[in-house]
């Protein structure tokens, strides 16, 4: 049984890692709640859906779903196609998370791209307990998430100002989460077969359905290639 001084202790040492990531969510999750406010959602809703999603790009998404149709089997799919990562996150994670009792539900629940890089390159001090340490990496950025999407809410709520465009925000942040791959890689094969099956989609789908196919047709295509580009990638 941890004393609460050894808890507090775990707590400390993980705030400072955690520092970055305050920042970027705070101002993301404003801008998050601005945007579900903009789409006539009361402050209530980006709390709750930051609180209880937690999945960052997704959320985006989701605002949109709310507002057609109800199709299960869409969403189901587009949060698969948008969070697929997470899979190979969790699996990566297995032998990590033993023997951590009951942390290891909210570990795996709050698992993000940020608290994933976090808990798996940084040396733990030897007097902190290393399952402790990662809870509280993870339920920081949940908090910031979740404080930045309240204030975003509540002042999209007080305050009167033309949202004209600000359903462009979405657009935004994948066209940035793009680059951002795109500027990582030195090859950018699997970036352009992105780019090019996803205009084919568009083509013939339209724009209100494109997103699944295209998705579907980049994991398949990316799955026949993977050991051409592999080879490649190794030769460069």
């Amino acid at each position: 049984m941890k004393t609460r001084n050894e808890i507090w202790n775990a707590c400390r040492a993980a705030f400072p890692y955690t520092l970055p990531i305050l920042t970027g969510f705070v101002f993301l999750g404003i801008a998050y709640g601005i945007y579900m406010h903009s789409l006539g959602f009361s402050a209530i809703y980006p709390i709750l859906m930051s609180l209880t999603i937690f999945a960052g790009s997704m959320e985006f998404v989701a605002a949109n779903l709310l507002l057609v149709t109800f199709n299960p089997v869409n969403a189901l799919f587009l949060t698969l196609m948008v969070n697929a990562r997470h899979l190979f996150y969790g699996i990566s994670m297995l032998d990590t998370y033993k023997g951590m009792g009951k942390k290891k539900f909210y570990l795996i629940y709050g698992l993000c791209d940020e608290s994933f890089s976090i808990n798996c390159t940084v040396d733990v001090p030897k007097n902190v307990d290393k399952g402790w340490f990662m809870f509280f990496v993870t339920l920081l950025n949940h908090c910031y998430w979740g404080i930045g999407a309240a204030i975003g809410g509540i002042f999209g709520s007080l305050v009167q100002f033309n949202t004209e465009g600000l359903e462009f925000v979405m657009t935004a942040l994948f066209v940035v989460i793009f680059i951002e791959q795109w500027m990582k890689e030195k090859k950018h094969h699997s970036a352009l077969v992105g780019l090019g099956l996803s205009t084919v989609s568009l083509i013939i789908f339209g724009g209100n359905q494109f997103i699944i196919p295209a998705m579907l047709m980049i994991l398949t295509v990316l799955t026949f290639l993977r050991k051409p580009l592999e080879k490649v990638e190794v030769t460069a």
